[in-house]
């Protein structure tokens, strides 16, 4: 089971900010590979608590043979992290240290084939987090008007030939079902003008990035577990985020700011009348970003962007 790879993306930068110390109760809203739940184990011991949350359930086995050493100190929760709220309250925790999230797909789920979430490789059109129920990326191109696939692939995979890839995908699916990955990679490649292909980007990754956001409702778990996320943490409590998005980046920022925001009155008062006070205090004025050495190690942290904030 233990050829479960992942690589953490910004694991000194993530823990600096999220500064766990012993008998706190921290979330993992992401858990993964388990790189990062292990460092905050590791840095609340002796009696630091943390709860991980992961859809997926390969990767809770994992998680639970490899931060096995760390006994009750770890609980796994098999949810998605936008049920947080009601998943501790059933613990009878009413309030976090800290709460980390490392968003998007792992580097396990990238590279398990059948998984679907590739197109580097054949599999079955899936890319769900959760297997055991949803609809599949398969589902979606076959299934979705062609105005609404388009909506998908450009907003989510801010793809500039979203118009074309629908149509394709459209006339495609009228003769045959679109059961497979390479499948739907022929027909973006065919949709996408050769001339036009970057050279440093597969002509498929937006719109297979856009199929894994809708298919696994990415951008709603996003708003409402860090919604909830902030909302619990404890004064002096942290919460550290990495997105690979810029529309997850965008939501992060800005429910950061909202919390972060003092007065709201308007400016011609004399005296404020709304007593609205900042909950957050925000950490990074500006995104972390992965560094040289850990890019060279790690492509896919180019895209990585770490923002942090204490709750007031």
């Amino acid at each position: 089971m233990d050829g479960f790879e992942h690589i953490s993306v910004m694991p000194a930068e993530a823990l600096s900010y999220l500064n766990p110390r012993p008998g706190g109760i921290y979330v993992d809203g992401t858990l993964g590979g388990a790189g990062h739940a292990g460092q905050i184990l590791e840095a609340s011991s002796p009696d630091g608590i943390l709860l991980g949350f992961d859809r997926d359930q390969a990767a809770l086995k994992v998680a639970a043979e490899r931060l096995a050493k760390f006994g009750d100190r770890l609980h796994l929760v098999n949810r998605n992290f936008s049920d947080m709220a009601t998943a501790l309250a059933e613990r009878g925790i009413t309030g976090i240290d800290g709460l980390l999230l490392d968003l998007g797909v792992s580097s396990h789920q990238l590279d398990t084939a059948e998984r679907g979430f590739s197109f580097q490789q054949d599999a079955p059109l899936d890319m769900r987090m959760d297997v055991t129920g949803g609809e599949t990326a398969a589902d979606l191109v076959n299934g979705l008007p062609e105005r609404e696939l388009e909506r998908i692939i450009r907003e989510y995979g801010e793809e500039r030939w979203a118009r074309r890839i629908a149509k394709f995908i459209v006339a495609a699916r009228a003769a045959a079902p679109i059961e497979t990955t390479l499948q739907l990679v022929d027909i973006i490649k065919g949709a996408i003008p050769r001339a036009k292909w970057e050279e440093r980007l597969h002509p498929a990754t937006r719109t297979f990035q856009a199929l894994r956001i809708a298919v696994n409702e990415e951008l709603a778990s996003l708003e409402q577990g860090l919604a909830a996320g902030l909302q619990l943490l404890n004064p002096g409590g942290r919460c550290v985020v990495i997105s690979f998005h810029s529309l997850e980046d965008r939501i992060v920022k800005q429910g950061f700011r909202r919390l972060a925001q003092g007065c709201i009155c308007p400016k011609n008062l004399p005296l404020c009348a709304c007593g609205h006070v900042p909950q957050l205090r925000i950490l990074t004025t500006k995104p972390v970003m992965a560094g040289e050495v850990e890019v060279a190690h790690n492509p896919r942290a180019r895209s990585a962007r770490l923002r942090a904030a204490e709750k007031r």
